[in-house]
């Protein structure tokens, strides 16, 4: 872990394995400044999407054994940007908590239910017409997204309600998914402390 600045709520991550080689780093009170340079090319897209939509400032530079498949970058990516988001919110001071989001893309709808709570667990509800975009596997989706609320100790809920384009209902995930996060994440000025009748998040 490169460490993370309290102040600034920023944190920054090197994983390297024998599958993937990574360098991200997260500001969450960014500008949606996005600088992603993966392997695969449809991550980047939803990447640049939850960035711009959150508001974040996220740099992803990564290399994977996608000449296998996309399975371990895109995994990892997700170790990486949990870890950085944990560590990017440090004691959790003054933060909403809780966030629920639904963000329509065309004909597709999708909600996402964010509780930063220090209890990891991810629930996913998503048909998609096909197994595929372009060479993406809408399976790694979920994988993505249950490493990512693992490693930062979250509690996400994932709901695609409907829609008929496999492209636009991932698109609303990761819209909503910046949206939720984004909300959750801020500060109100409201809570003294952590928002927690325990005292700790």
């Amino acid at each position: 872990m490169d460490g993370a600045n309290q102040n600034a709520r920023t944190a920054g991550v090197s994983r390297r394995t024998n599958e993937t080689d990574i360098q991200l780093q997260l500001g969450v009170d960014g500008t949606g400044q996005a600088v992603i340079e993966t392997d695969v090319p449809f991550l980047n897209h939803m990447l640049d999407l939850f960035t711009k939509h959150g508001h974040f400032d996220l740099t992803v530079k990564a290399k994977g054994d996608v000449e296998i498949d996309d399975h371990h970058t895109v995994e990892d990516i997700g170790i990486c940007l949990g870890q950085t988001l944990r560590e990017a919110l440090g004691d959790k001071k003054g933060i909403k908590r809780y966030a629920s989001v639904f963000v329509p893309m065309d004909e597709a709808l999708a909600q996402v239910v964010i509780d930063i709570s220090n209890r990891p667990h991810f629930e996913y509800r998503a048909a998609y017409p096909s197994a595929r975009v372009g060479t993406f596997d809408t399976e790694l989706v979920h994988e993505f997204l249950w490493k990512l609320a693992l490693e930062a100790r979250i509690t996400l809920h994932v709901i695609v309600h409907y829609g008929q384009n496999t492209h636009h209902m991932i698109e609303a995930v990761f819209k909503a998914f910046g949206r939720a996060l984004d909300e959750a994440t801020s500060i109100d000025p409201r809570v003294t402390g952590v928002p927690s009748t325990k005292g700790v998040l």
